[in-house]
């Protein structure tokens, strides 16, 4: 992270959790100069500045996305660097500094841990899990509750083709070139990914519907997981199951949509919501051995701290998991 040598002094690499509601961000990586759109990373720097690290502090982030998209969950490293004679940052130390310090209340740090200085955020994570929100039955958008607006992507049929749904996402499983869901200028060097896992189900209203409200509204999660994904491919596949449950698509021609690799056919250039699009989950394999690395490496007894608990105490490799209006363009290692 091109920090210099500073006589006496200790560079401590973390790698922290943190979520955020998406509505006001211009997605989740900084926009740098004099433009007034603001991402997540640009609040998450300005607060790591009451840290005093000797180097200014950057997040790499592990999942970028996109503007209007949530997380429940995405990760990042960053470096701090205290002046000689003081010890590293303790994590627990560090997640309550950086809350303490975050200007936006849609922000939220949960929990740090140390890593080694090799480590990396974007490469090392071994899955991603991306939610997206529907929900159906809502002829107008004032017919939502405010507490779901720009949570879920609203529909105005009465009930989606559940069975049909499922049918199609099982012709996405598996290590496919999707070109078809790739949107133009993609950073990414080859648009082979194996989805892991695709799943469409109801979901409960929720205490946050009024009940009149629950017996007209069907809420559904659809959930996709993979190492990584191109550049808005889950909402590009998320709008074309949805044309399955409309009845517009048939299962059998997303499977001949997906061999086509055209982005640009009569069903695949549809691109759901960004509003609608969580990143549930970013996991890393092996943290435990991590931790053993960075304690035998540092000396110090706050390396390996926490290292097997992720937030909410869970498994770190099981915690946390992976959940757009259009951003100007994909940047460097854009996933969604």
């Amino acid at each position: 992270m091109g920090s210099g040598p500073v006589a006496g002094s200790v560079r401590a690499r973390y790698l922290v959790f943190f979520q955020y509601v998406g509505t006001d961000f211009n997605g989740s990586a900084a926009v740098r100069g004099a433009q007034r759109a603001v991402g997540v990373q640009n609040y998450l720097e300005e607060a790591a500045e009451k840290l005093k690290s000797v180097v200014p502090v950057k997040f790499i982030i592990s999942s970028r996305t996109d503007a209007g998209v949530h997380a429940l969950s995405n990760a990042a490293h960053l470096d701090v660097q205290r002046r000689a004679g003081q010890p590293p940052f303790t994590p627990e130390v560090l997640t309550e500094a950086l809350n303490t310090h975050l200007r936006h209340p849609a922000i939220r740090v949960l929990q740090a841990f140390r890593v080694p200085t090799d480590f990396h955020a974007r490469h090392a994570a071994t899955s991603r899990t991306y939610l997206y929100r529907l929900v159906t039955g809502c002829a107008r958008y004032d017919q939502l509750s405010v507490f779901e607006r720009n949570r879920c992507w609203a529909l105005r049929a009465d009930r989606l083709d559940m069975a049909a749904m499922q049918e199609a996402a099982q012709h996405l499983l598996g290590t496919h070139d999707f070109s078809a869901f790739q949107s133009a200028g993609s950073p990414s060097t080859t648009s082979v990914r194996t989805l892991r896992r695709a799943t469409v189900s109801l979901g409960p209203a929720g205490p946050l519907v009024l009940p009149q409200e629950s017996r007209r509204l069907q809420f559904w999660s659809l959930e996709f997981e993979s190492q990584s994904f191109l550049y808005r491919q889950v909402r590009r596949m998320t709008a074309i199951l949805v044309a399955v449950g409309l009845g517009a698509v048939t299962p059998a021609q997303v499977k001949t949509i997906l061999q086509s690799r055209d982005p640009l056919g009569k069903h695949q250039t549809r691109v759901a919501p960004a509003h609608g699009l969580f990143l549930k989950s970013v996991r890393f394999g092996g943290l435990r051995d991590l931790g053993k690395r960075c304690l035998l490496a540092a000396g110090s007894p706050h390396c390996a701290q926490q290292e097997s608990q992720g937030p909410g105490g869970r498994e770190a490799p099981a915690w946390p998991e992976d959940p757009g209006l259009e951003t100007s363009g994909p940047k460097a290692g854009s996933l969604e």
